[in-house]
């Protein structure tokens, strides 16, 4: 494979990457804004409180998302560290995603409805970069290169195996 076909690989696996992350995280935007509407229009808590509630329940469908569609693929074992990672760092984007609320609201005193909306989602947009970032990078890793081409490896050979198989039966009924 040539450096310049690997290099178009590597951006097509990125890309489907991005695409399958982009739509995990389009329906958690989704339930995080019906969520934080529900929270404001039916209860008195304040602004920012019903962000962060919003938040939390939409990080927790979106780890169903990424775990079992975006990073299917990637290394499964150590669950337990990868929930603490993914915790951790969605801790860290909740508080960009209601930090920026937090100062349109509190510092500017944008605070109507429209502006509270506004600057959840502009919010959401600035987590949403760490958070794809962070997730892939530390939370759902790839699989090491060395037991990935193993398994790739062991895939072939069974295959090869499973073609031969049927040629020598054939071989073996045409000698008879």
């Amino acid at each position: 494979m040539s450096e310049r076909s690997a290099l178009r690989a590597r951006l097509d696996a990125l890309t489907r990457e991005f695409v399958k992350f982009g739509a995990v995280g389009g329906a958690g935007v989704l339930v995080n804004f019906a969520v934080f509407n529900l929270v404001r229009h039916l209860t008195e808590l304040p602004v920012v409180r019903a962000s962060i509630v919003a938040t939390v329940v939409a990080t927790g469908t979106n780890y169903l998302g990424y775990r079992y569609f975006t990073y299917r693929e990637r290394e499964k074992s150590g669950r337990t560290k990868e929930l603490t990672l993914f915790l951790l760092f969605s801790v860290i984007g909740l508080v960009i995603e209601n930090g920026t609320l937090y100062v349109a609201t509190y510092g500017f005193h944008w605070d109507t409805p429209l502006q509270s909306n506004f600057f959840k989602f502009f919010g959401i947009g600035l987590a949403t970069l760490f958070r794809f970032w962070s997730y892939r990078t530390w939370v759902f890793r790839a699989l090491p290169a060395r037991k990935a081409v193993a398994t790739a490896e062991s895939f072939l050979a069974e295959g090869a195996q499973a073609e031969r198989a049927p040629s020598a039966a054939a071989a073996e009924r045409a000698r008879k």
